[in-house]
């Protein structure tokens, strides 16, 4: 009995490496942070935990995170600088009423209600926002050219978000 039970632990040893690497490839490959098999009496759990893998990032980023560190302001200060131009954007921004979708036309393949340049009346129809499958024209709120389509066909906006800049 003593002989049987070495052998199965050699059989058991050697099937435990085998999954257990196996197992540990599939982890890494899924980037899944557990996962376990069972085969009769035989139960394999592998599992890594997530605080390891950031420590190993930072370790690994540590020699290299002056360059992105020097790098990091100038893409902090991209936006900043374009956030700051359309704050001096000359014209009226034409702000979302309500939450909802935006639609450019009245209807598929239709031409859309405005183009940059165009001239527009007072209460023209600049677009259309569909909120709870109610469409909401936007009237243009005096005469003027148009200047910027700030928003897309179909896109999400937001209330007070802005939609178009009228000069």
């Amino acid at each position: 009995m003593s002989k049987s039970a070495p052998d199965e632990s050699e059989d058991n040893s050697v099937i435990d490496t085998k999954t257990v690497r196996t197992l540990a490839t599939i982890l890494k490959s899924t980037g899944l942070t557990e996962i376990e098999v069972e085969r009769g009496d035989l139960r394999i759990r592998v599992a890594r935990e997530l605080t390891a893998a950031p420590a190993q990032q930072t370790y690994i980023a540590a020699p290299a995170a002056p360059a992105p560190a020097a790098a990091a302001p100038p893409v902090v200060q991209a936006p900043v600088a374009e956030a700051a131009a359309p704050a001096v954007r000359t014209g009226d921004e034409v702000k979302s009423p309500m939450v909802g979708t935006v639609y450019m036309q009245s209807q598929p393949g239709s031409p859309p209600f405005i183009k940059v340049g165009d001239r527009i009346a007072e209460g023209q129809t600049l677009l259309i926002v569909e909120a709870m499958k109610t469409m909401n024209p936007i009237p243009a709120p005096r005469a003027g050219t148009v200047l910027e389509i700030l928003v897309g066909d179909g896109q999400p906006v937001e209330f007070g978000e802005p939609l178009v800049v009228i000069e």
